[in-house]
């Protein structure tokens, strides 16, 4: 029997166990926190999928389409016809397992419109589509888990992975509740640990989705994809700890951006781009917010009360708890802010990295979206992704009980651990992740400078100098101590890409390179070895073969 090693338990992670178990493979799933907090919960606009009762004029191929010219020509046409041709399939198997996705007087599905969608094709689950996906699925799990199939190991954390000449033999895990790290030892290890919020601190997500596990795997020798495109979601509300989401959904229901001058509201985008501009892709949204100062306003106040209660209830009770604001009668002010990575571990299309049995999947791989992700996109591609990796491992021989021993890996970094905890330094752990944070979006914001992202490197580089002479924070969990270097390498590389992209496409702007350079349709894929940044252009699109 193969056994899988999964890291991380959101939607893209109990997708791939679940579908593991039922055919038969032994799922250890590992999370430092139960699937009700992850960051799928989070998510409230919707999934893509084009249905047999779709909007007239839409279909399959449409579906494709607008991904791929959303992706600005760099999402694979491979990958992407296989996430848009499995959408009806994967929203029957959702409703199979209990998610309710809202409907109209007559009992038919609701699709609403998102940004660069040619067609409305996006459902949603009233207020809460990720906790709904998340509670049908921890459901199945849990089944699957009474029948031994799966084994939940919570308060647990990604370490690194036990790598012997290019092939994967499982990870080590760092204990929480018992302190301790661990070998677990697995035919295939799948990563689902998210996007890397903690790179830029104040996000729309979770800080649970750091970057180090990417970061981690790229010093052990994994590759990295298209780190430099960085969607910023342009309607996000400003609270005291994080940046409040103001779905798509309110702009694709007709809310309308402006911004004051003079005493008049200057609807900007259907000035610029006519009736459809507010449903422009979010990194044309967010660029044009940016060149008229970094903020604007979300208009709802011409829309029926009602209609807000009952397409939109999160938007409003969002608005009124954090911000005191009654959105059927005053606009709310938005700003962009980091959303989504479209960059991350380089995978094939069976979601296996260069590393031989170390597959990727959800949004801390890089493949479905190029340099732009289309809203309700994300969900289809981690259920997606999961089902793919998970077909493609159970597959596959089992490898045996026979494998390297890692004895010695283990206890160096045990003893790495101990040491971290006897450094002395004016400067906690906690106090360089800020810094870093102020630096990222300092230097690698909407609109990107040669100089600047120049600046980042260094101030990275100088972060980097100094990480392995902090002293631990004995007042935070141990994981954020000895991830801080991980996460560091991977802010150095996603500044490299940046720096060695010369060109502005999707996400991606330069203001010192405005064109789109077709010397630029490929992916940059970044690569380790003993702190040199090595970087190319994946023209052969061997992530694709």
């Amino acid at each position: 029997m193969k056994n899988v090693l999964i890291i991380g338990s959101g939607i893209a992670g109990m997708a791939c166990a679940v579908r593991c178990a039922e055919q038969g493979l032994q799922v250890t799933l590992v999370s430092p926190f139960p699937s009700e907090r992850s960051q799928s919960v989070m998510a409230a606009g919707g999934i893509n999928a084009v249905r047999t009762e779709h909007e007239e004029g839409d279909s399959v191929e449409s579906h494709i389409e607008d991904t791929l010219k959303g992706g600005c020509g760099l999402g694979g046409e491979r990958a992407v016809s296989g996430l848009c041709g499995h959408g009806e399939e994967i929203l029957h198997y959702l409703e199979s397992i209990g998610t309710v996705f809202s409907v109209d007087e007559k009992g038919r599905p609701i699709r609403r419109a998102f940004g660069g969608q040619s067609h409305k094709r996006t459902y949603y689950c009233g207020a809460s589509t990720g906790k709904q996906i998340v509670s049908a699925l921890v459901m199945e799990a849990r089944r699957l888990e009474a029948a031994g199939r799966i084994n939940r190991r919570l308060w647990c954390c990604f370490h690194s992975a036990l790598i012997r000449d290019g092939v994967c033999y499982g990870a080590m895990l760092f204990d929480e509740a018992g302190g301790g790290l661990t070998a677990e030892y697995a035919d295939a290890v799948v990563v689902a640990t998210g996007g890397q919020n903690a790179l830029f601190g104040k996000t729309t997500g979770s800080t649970q989705c750091d970057g180090y596990a990417a970061g981690k795997l790229f010093m052990q020798g994994a590759e990295l994809k298209n780190l430099e495109f960085i969607q910023y979601h342009p309607t996000t509300l400003e609270t005291a700890h994080k940046r409040m989401l103001i779905s798509e959904a309110a702009r694709g229901e007709g809310g309308r951006l402006f911004y004051k001058s003079e005493g008049r509201n200057i609807y900007f985008m259907e000035e610029k781009y006519g009736q459809g501009g507010n449903l422009l892709t979010r990194d044309v949204i967010s660029q044009e917010i940016d060149a008229i100062g970094g903020s604007a306003f979300l208009d709802l106040t011409f829309m029926d009360k009602k209609v807000i209660d009952e397409r939109l209830p999160e938007v409003g009770e969002l608005c009124a708890k954090y911000a005191g604001i009654d959105v059927s009668r005053e606009p709310i002010p938005v700003q962009p802010s980091v959303h989504f990575f479209m960059g991350g571990l380089a995978v094939h299309l069976n979601h296996e990295t260069n590393i031989q049995n170390l597959f990727a999947i959800g949004e801390c791989a890089s493949m479905y979206h190029g340099a732009n992700r289309l809203g309700g996109n994300s969900l289809l591609s981690a259920i997606y992704s999961g089902n793919v990796a998970a077909d493609e491992i159970a597959g596959r021989e089992a490898a045996g009980s026979d494998h390297p021993d890692f004895g010695s890996e283990l206890e160096r970094e045990r003893e790495q651990l101990a040491r971290g905890m006897d450094t002395e330094s004016q400067f906690p752990v906690m106090y360089v992740r800020d810094m870093l944070a102020d630096t990222m979006n300092k230097q690698l914001g909407i609109v990107r400078t040669e100089e600047a992202l120049v600046q980042g490197r260094e101030d990275i580089d100088y972060y980097l100098s100094v990480a392995g002479r902090l002293k631990y924070d004995p007042n935070v969990m141990p994981y954020f101590n000895y991830s801080l270097t991980g996460i560091l390498t991977l802010a150095r590389a996603t500044v490299t890409c940046a720096l060695a992209r010369r060109e502005s496409r999707g996400a991606h702007y330069r203001s010192d390179f405005p064109k789109t350079d077709e010397k630029y349709s490929a992916a940059t894929i970044i690569s380790y070895n003993d702190g040199d940044y090595s970087v190319r252009l994946d023209e052969e699109r061997f992530y694709e073969s």
